[in-house]
């Protein structure tokens, strides 16, 4: 019967079936001669557990599959899709416990497939040479690649570790890029020798929960390359520039010595003269800016007082002082760091800041001197800000790319650093870090 009613149909039948027998036999009775309340009693007797009796066996599958399904939700609650429901005769049942079945089976290949995602991605993210870390916003570290924990925590895992109390046993560089939030360039050095990195900072919202994205990556190689693309430029340059003195020097040579035969060409002579001098000193001004680069001489550091420093630049290049002047004073060679904000200021103007934007600030601790440099210029791009300390790279037509490469020099030549970074709301950042490297008494 179950094939061919519906649930509702054979309810209505179990109902009514006690009932018919019920009053079949109240109505036997009376007929028989036993009173109404005698046989209403007797009909009622059997009626009532035949009406229970079948009952329970038309409500037994429907209860059955309740409690399947019940422990199968269950089971998806607590991630298992493993479980399928037996499929009951009854045709209602049986559409229900397949859609269970079909749905189950869905989610088996979406969780599938999903970890098979995860683990491409958690691969890719391992093997990757940049160094990844995933801060939640307790600043506890939840996920690092083996860059991470090779860089950071010498190849042991980080998952679970507060980023400050991971931070003091880190080199004493990315520790400070990491706490300062910047994006940008930096330099540190270890047993292996000197490397570049570019970190990254990104934050998102997880689980409701702010998280931090920090990305480093070694840029040692690439910067090595550029380099190397860098000095097939200036070979270039400096053949083009000594091609376009040397040949007109030799042409105009040729002609003064023709000239000198003939009478009267005095005034001829002394201007193919003139044009010599000047190609002679163009060229010579050319490689001495060079020369200057090439043949820095090594820091001469001295006691100079902030204010004295700042009364040198400020005629030459105007600026705005952000803050107070350290009361004491700073140690280094101030020829040198007095050339290196020169030409940090004039690349800010060139840049497009206004003079009432660039301001510097100035700070000293127990560890060195720090010289920060605003602007509000056009700032740079990342592909620009990884190449920009590198020599004669230049974004300008008519430079020569010396300017932040003579500057890098300069703060290396102190053992210093030099950062790069770009501001929010447009323009740049220049950080100038100098050790102290002779404590005054």
């Amino acid at each position: 019967m179950s094939k061919y009613f519906s649930l509702e149909g054979r309810l209505i039948v179990t109902a009514a079936l006690p009932l018919v027998v019920g009053i079949t036999i109240s109505w036997l009775g009376t007929r028989a001669g036993f009173s109404p309340s005698l046989s209403w009693s007797a009909g009622l007797i059997v009626s009532i557990p035949l009406l229970i009796g079948l009952m329970r066996q038309t409500l037994a599958p429907l209860t059955n599959t309740l409690k399947s399904l019940q422990n199968g939700l269950l089971n998806f609650r607590d991630g298992d899709f493993s479980i399928s429901l037996v499929h009951p005769k009854d045709n209602d049942l049986r559409q229900i416990t397949l859609l269970y079945n079909e749905i189950g089976e869905h989610l088996r290949k979406e969780r599938a497939h999903i970890y098979q995602r995860e683990l491409l991605l958690d691969t890719v993210i391992q093997t990757s040479p940049q160094a990844l870390l995933l801060v939640d916003q307790s600043d506890r570290i939840i996920y690092s690649n083996s860059s991470a924990k090779q860089l950071l925590n010498n190849g042991k895992p980080l998952q679970g570790l507060l980023l400050q109390k991971l931070l003091p046993n880190s080199p004493k560089e990315i520790a400070s890029a990491i706490k300062s939030w910047k994006n940008g360039l930096f330099n540190y050095s270890d047993a292996n020798g000197s490397h570049s990195m570019h970190i990254g900072n990104s934050t998102f919202v997880l689980n409701t929960q702010k998280h931090r994205l920090i990305v480093l990556r070694e840029m040692t190689r690439e910067l090595t390359r550029a380099e190397v693309e860098v000095w097939k430029k200036v070979i270039r340059l400096i053949s083009h520039e000594l091609n376009n003195s040397l040949a007109p020097i030799s042409s105009l040579a040729h002609s003064g010595k023709m000239l000198i035969t003939k009478p009267g060409k005095e005034q001829a002579l002394e201007k193919v003269f003139d044009i010599i001098a000047d190609r002679c000193k163009h060229l010579t001004e050319f490689t001495q800016g060079y020369a200057s680069f090439a043949k820095l001489p090594a820091p001469s550091c001295e006691t100079v007082t902030w204010q004295e420093l700042i009364n040198r630049i400020m005629p030459i290049q105007p600026f705005s002082l952000k803050g107070s002047l350290p009361d004491e004073a700073g140690y280094f060679d101030p020829i040198q760091i007095e050339q290196a904000l020169l030409n940090l200021i004039k690349n800010s103007r060139e840049a497009g800041s206004d003079v009432d934007d660039i301001e510097l600030e100035v700070s000293i601790d127990s560890f060195g001197q720090k010289l920060v440099l605003s602007d509000r210029g056009c700032g740079m791009s990342e592909k620009v800000l990884e190449q920009a300390l590198l020599p004669f790279f230049s974004t300008k037509e008519q430079g020569v790319g010396l300017g932040l490469a003579l500057c890098r020099e300069i703060i290396d030549a102190h053992d210093g650093q030099i950062q790069l970074l770009n501001r929010s709301g447009g323009g740049l950042q220049i950080c100038l870090w100098l050790p102290w490297k002779k404590r005054k008494n």
